[in-house]
């Protein structure tokens, strides 16, 4: 039997549920429906969010010719196939190739997808939970809107929970609600699974049916997030072997390496900081390495990282102190620059004062003057 998350997958763009911002009336996503707009977009959001839905809705809607494959298990000769199928209808139809997991997609299959993209021969769809910034090659972004999509509300997960018509009450549907953590696919395999092993559907059976050692467990839903939570606060205690363990099991379960690679980036910066200034070069060279050598050689490289990191000193004024920073911000707006280190590339604003006085190696304190007594970087 089709699971219970496919089969209750929305058909028209008034059952979904949902992404209020993109599909609300009047909002991107609805707008492009109801006037057919055929674009190459990125669907950018986390697992069970109504990514893949809205892709079919699209094509649904404008009536294409239309494509799914997912970048874990297709290639170059997938999406040739789909560009050059032939189409014997009286009137063609636009081609869309949807592509999952696109950020899964190395530089030179992007390369390769650029061309087809680029001529119109294809439009393009693609869903990822990875930031498109980092994981997509500049050329094909351009080409492309990027819609982002957020967790599912509890409201959402509430209403998505009884269109299946199943038997809960009110405490076990928050309970669900909160493990899913705004992924309906992950509450509603739980819930489907629960109903066919218990009578009844109560938190307590709900628990039994997770903990179920059969049932598939979707690393890019909780574990995912567990798992990269415990290696980040392992590498934060100075302790290689359990982040060398973490590091193992992500490696193990297919982890993405550039999103393990880049949070070690973030935590040479964040964690480590100026204690060891080379952490930071380090992190990126491993990144590096990540992106040119690939699996499985570069878990070498990932561990070899991560020993560094764990070992370094540590010491998060840098970022406090940039904390800081943003709360001035935020609090007093745009103040005033000081004259003295304003550019001046005309003969008006040098005549005003604009860079009058500058030095420098100056002594002078150059914060706006609502700031002059302000430390953020502590010593």
């Amino acid at each position: 039997m089709e699971p219970l998350a496919s089969r209750l997958r929305p058909m028209h763009a008034s059952e979904f549920i949902g992404q209020k911002h993109l599909m609300g009336p009047g909002k991107p996503f609805f707008t492009a429906l109801a006037k057919k707009h055929i674009f190459s977009f990125i669907l950018w959001g986390p697992p069970g969010v109504g990514k893949t839905t809205l892709a079919r809705l699209y094509a649904k809607t404008l009536d294409v010719d239309y494509y799914e494959i997912s970048a874990v298990s297709a290639g170059k000769d997938d999406i040739r196939k789909f560009v050059e199928k032939k189409d014997t209808t009286e009137h063609a139809k636009q081609k869309v190739l949807f592509i999952d997991e696109i950020h899964r997609f190395n530089k030179a299959q992007q390369d390769f997808l650029l061309p087809y993209v680029e001529s119109g021969k294809i439009y393009l769809i693609g869903a990822t939970t990875e930031n498109p910034s980092f994981e997509v090659i500049s050329a094909l972004l351009s080409r492309c809107q990027i819609f982002i999509l957020k967790e599912l509300s509890f409201e959402d997960m509430f209403s998505i929970i009884d269109r299946t018509g199943l038997a809960i009450d009110q405490k076990s549907k928050e309970w669900l609600s909160t493990m899913a953590n705004g992924d309906a696919r992950q509450a509603l395999s739980l819930l489907e699974n629960t109903a066919q092993l218990y009578d009844a559907i109560t938190i307590e059976n709900l628990q039994t049916t997770l903990q179920n050692s059969y049932l598939r467990y979707d690393k890019k839903a909780e574990e995912h997030y567990n798992t990269i939570s415990a290696f980040i606060k392992s590498m934060r205690a100075s302790q290689p072997d359990a982040a060398l363990y973490y590091l193992a099991r992500m490696i193990q379960a297919g982890e993405d390496p550039k999103f393990i690679a880049r949070r070690m980036v973030i935590f040479a910066s964040e964690d480590i900081g100026l204690a060891d200034p080379h952490a930071l070069t380090i992190a990126n060279n491993v990144f590096r390495s990540v992106e040119i050598i690939g699996y499985p050689e570069c878990a070498i490289n990932l561990s070899h990282g991560v020993c560094y990191l764990s070992k370094a000193l540590k010491t998060k004024s840098a970022y406090y102190a940039y904390l800081a920073a943003v709360e001035d911000v935020k609090h007093y707006g745009n103040l005033p620059i000081p004259l003295n280190i304003r550019n001046a590339p005309t003969k008006l604003m040098k005549d005003i004062g604009y860079g009058a006085g500058y030095e420098k190696y100056t002594q002078e304190c150059l914060l706006p003057e609502q700031l002059k007594d302000k430390k953020y970087l502590k010593k």
